[in-house]
């Protein structure tokens, strides 16, 4: 039996494109020890936001599943054979992995941490319940079909416009898709240090992290 094809969705702003930051992304994918058979890009030229841009970046896929990634983030080597692995075993529709944080510190400096600032280490180790949906990331492999059946909208948060990744993942489970987690940390979420304050690469449209991200 064929393995099932998948494309990675990415969605980015031009900001990204010219500090480095998705080369750096991309270079991650293409480092994959197993390959997705596209990768789906939508750049944001007119400052619409994640969400949309996300959305146009979706709908382009016709393979069997779709693996997200933000254009500041990046996958380590195994990410996506481990999601499809997770996926197949478990007969899931949507698997979600856990990360190390990359810190930026400016001027070249990082810096991989092994501790998770944000989130408790509950929703680490945890299974999903459904019961009790925990916040994730939108760095998901799930179901060509259910994600474009759920899709992705602009939220009315100001310039930032988060949370439409957690509007997603209950979306799916809604629509009756099996949600399983990964208790791995198989990627690398970005993070910032300006001025001594800590803050995720995230959310800002307007500006694609060209300012902050100092390279």
């Amino acid at each position: 039996m064929a393995r099932p094809t998948i494309s990675v969705i990415t969605p980015v702003h031009p900001g990204r494109i010219h500090n480095g930051l998705f080369a750096e992304c991309l270079q991650s994918v293409h480092a994959q020890t197993l390959l997705p058979d596209a990768h789906c890009v939508a750049i944001d030229n007119d400052g619409e936001g994640a969400a949309p841009t996300r959305q146009r970046a979706l709908m382009m896929a016709r393979t069997d599943w779709v693996c997200f990634l933000d254009s500041d983030d990046l996958f380590k080597p195994k990410h996506i054979r481990q999601m499809l692995n997770c996926a197949l075993e478990r007969e899931a529709d949507f698997v979600y992995s856990w990360f190390n944080i990359l810190q930026d510190f400016g001027g070249g400096q990082r810096r991989v941490l092994d501790e998770d600032p944000i989130f408790p280490m509950t929703h680490y180790l945890n299974p999903w319940d459904p019961e009790n949906p925990i916040e994730t990331t939108i760095t998901t492999f799930v179901r060509t079909e259910l994600a474009q059946s759920v899709g992705f909208q602009k939220l009315d948060r100001g310039e930032h416009n988060s949370g439409e990744d957690r509007f997603f993942t209950l979306g799916c489970q809604a629509a009756g898709g099996k949600i399983e987690h990964l208790v791995r940390k198989t990627w690398l979420w970005r993070h910032r240090e300006v001025n001594g304050v800590r803050s995720n690469t995230s959310g800002l449209p307007t500006k694609g992290d060209a300012m902050e991200a100092q390279r």
